[in-house]
């Protein structure tokens, strides 16, 4: 019959729910993602827009000259088609559980492919393409930098881009302490306003510029070999270019949803808008730089712009402070799963020392890793396919098809399918002319030079 327990011996088993409750609370309210869920729907569209438009768009026409007129326009038109729907599907899978929300890329995955497969498959994969970013725009920011320092100062001697890339890491020293990411609102406003604005001074300088008189719309290798490097480089450069899938159900995740009212209505509204001020960033620029300048574009248009000066140097002004929103935009998910990790399974008490060391520590290697691999082109080519193509043209597609299982040869079947393909061939072949172009330019670099 057993041993009945005295009533004073009973564990306290509600008690010890609400305390674990209280803790998750206590850790959830603490940690970025999950601290702050009143964004307005224009929040969702700057800061999709300050996670999409960046160092991608600067690099468009470079790719639109290995890639070529009509094979350019169609992969341009075809991405921002395909990242569209993509999204679309992220967005409308936050909240597909009744009362349960997905509010990171990973927990969706754990959703479609179970507890440990989601996590093995997302979080390598976003952590590539979040980290591979912020490195990437160090680098950018360091580099937009010394470009006006040139401008502006002609005569004076030249500065190591090293020291620049320090400069610009300088201030994330600071701004990677902001908490969450509607702390980061008005950094990101500013950012989507100078993505808008820098794309506009890329593509009328171009115009104003002129078309070139030796201008050659022909490819820019002279070797076969080097051409069809060249052209998978430059798709990883186009898939760069929509990076934003990696943070939008972390953005979604600070939206409030009421019962009736779930967070994708304004969500989709932000990402509609967003998604029009890419295009108007986009097309423009990379169409109307390729048209000026042929093959001879730099793999960062407003280094082939070098007049008017004051326009040139404002408009990398305008680069420096997109950046540095968007290198926090993507920094806030990795500081989340840091501190997740140290608080949930390693157990250190949430505080603002644990934050700042964490933080810190991100910040410094993410600098240094720029210092030292600073190839631009190359290093957008090789994360563009390697880590993005999965994240953000083909894994919402597999995880739509896993949850949602459309029936064989329907419109829903094949559009997803077509979707994988073309992204699991993306993910093939550009990091392999990335590489090459990274192979490339380290012959004849120095480290810290």
């Amino acid at each position: 019959m057993g041993t009945q327990v005295p009533d004073n011996q009973k564990p306290d088993v509600p008690e010890e729910i609400s305390e674990a409750d209280r803790r998750k609370k206590e850790i959830d309210d603490w940690l970025p993602i999950t601290s702050s869920r009143n964004a307005k729907w224009w929040y969702s569209a700057f800061h999709n827009v300050t996670a999409m438009v960046g160092a991608g768009v600067l690099s468009l026409p470079y790719a639109m000259a290995n890639l070529g007129w009509g094979p350019g326009t169609v992969i341009l038109v075809l991405s921002w088609t395909i990242t569209l729907y993509t999204l679309w599907q992220m967005v409308e899978m936050h909240e597909m559980v009744p009362g349960k929300r997905f509010d990171r890329y990973h927990e969706l995955g754990q959703y479609a492919f179970g507890e440990k497969l989601g996590l093995y498959i997302v979080v390598p994969q976003q952590l590539i393409c979040e980290v591979g970013v912020d490195i990437v725009y160090m680098v950018t920011g360091g580099k937009s930098l010394q470009k006006i320092h040139n401008l502006v100062c002609k005569d004076c001697a030249p500065i190591k881009l090293t020291y620049f890339i320090m400069i610009f890491a300088s201030v994330h020293f600071v701004l990677s302490h902001l908490p969450n990411f509607n702390s980061i609102s008005g950094v990101s406003l500013a950012a989507a306003v100078m993505s808008l604005s820098y794309s506009t001074i890329a593509w009328s300088a171009s115009v104003h510029k002129g078309v070139q008189p030796d201008v050659d719309y022909g490819y820019k290798a002279s070797t076969t070999s080097g051409t069809v490097f060249n052209f998978f480089s430059a798709l990883g450069d186009v898939a760069f270019a929509y990076a934003g899938h990696n943070v939008v159900l972390e953005i979604q995740a600070t939206i409030p949803s009421k019962p009736g009212k779930p967070s994708k209505g304004p969500m989709w509204k932000g990402v509609v808008v967003a998604y029009i001020v890419v295009a108007l960033c986009y097309f423009p620029v990379a169409l109307i730089g390729y048209y000026m300048f042929g093959n001879k574009v730099e793999d960062n248009i407003l280094i082939s712009l070098e007049k008017p000066t004051w326009l040139i140097v404002a408009a990398n002004m305008f680069v420096v402070i997109h950046v540095i929103g968007s290198y926090q935009i993507y920094a806030i998910p990795v500081f989340d799963m840091l501190e997740t990790l140290l608080v949930k399974k390693l157990h250190f008490r949430p505080s603002r020392k644990l934050r700042f060391i964490t933080r810190n520590i991100y910040v410094a290697f993410t600098m240094f890793v720029g210092i030292c691999f600073p190839f631009f082109g190359g290093l957008l080519g090789f994360f563009g396919g390697f880590a993005f193509a999965p994240t953000t043209y083909f894994l919402p597609c597999i995880m739509w098809l896993a949850i949602y299982k459309p029936k064989r040869f329907s419109l829903s079947w094949i559009t997803n399918w077509i979707c994988i393909i073309l992204g699991f061939l993306l993910m093939i072949l550009s990091p392999i002319g990335g590489l090459r172009t990274i192979i490339l330019n380290a012959k004849g670099y120095k480290f810290f030079s």
